[in-house]
């Protein structure tokens, strides 16, 4: 089985099958930081699931639109390069729905209705930092290999520490 923990202070996703580490990816969350509310532009924390996944198949740089293939391939900007202001979502999509009622689900907060999603993004340049609209970033060549490992369902934790301390916790069944 596998699980997926980021880490918001270390800007990175750690995917585990079983208690193994498989995998270590950077990443970039929130530029406004971590919280639920609706309209905060932050990343939400706590226990997710992959709910949908959305994607397959699609040329590795594919723009969507509202979950929708536009058949465009975007510009991936390069450290150095300035910043795509439009926060593209590109390549892959992988659903988030909160689990923890009260904190990541629930009216105002819902992580699912905020379309919350871990995805590729036209800004490959800021991955490592914070830059997101609240999302989880990756790099498109990171995302379509995670996307294609993972089934929906695969619990994800977002943490406000570094993830060997919270490495033990327990995805809910």
């Amino acid at each position: 089985m596998y699980r997926i923990m980021i880490s918001v202070p270390k800007q990175r996703l750690y995917l585990y099958k079983s208690d193994k580490l498989l995998k270590i990816y950077p990443v970039s969350t929130a530029k406004e930081g971590t919280g639920s509310k609706v309209g905060s532009n932050q990343t939400p924390l706590g226990m997710h699931r992959v709910a949908e996944k959305i994607g397959a198949n699609a040329p590795q740089g594919t723009v969507f639109v509202s979950r929708q293939s536009t058949g465009k391939i975007a510009r991936i900007r390069l450290a150095g390069d300035p910043p795509d202001e439009k926060d593209q979502v590109t390549s892959r999509i992988l659903w988030l729905e909160g689990m923890e009622e009260g904190v990541n689900k629930g009216p105002g907060i819902d992580s699912y209705n905020r379309c919350i999603y871990i995805h590729g993004t036209t800004d490959e340049g800021l991955i490592g930092r914070p830059a997101s609209h609240g999302c989880v970033r990756m790099m498109n060549r990171d995302v379509i290999e995670l996307f294609d490992l993972v089934p929906v369902g695969t619990p994800v934790d977002i943490i406000d520490a570094p993830a060997r301390r919270a490495s033990n916790r327990k995805a809910p069944k």
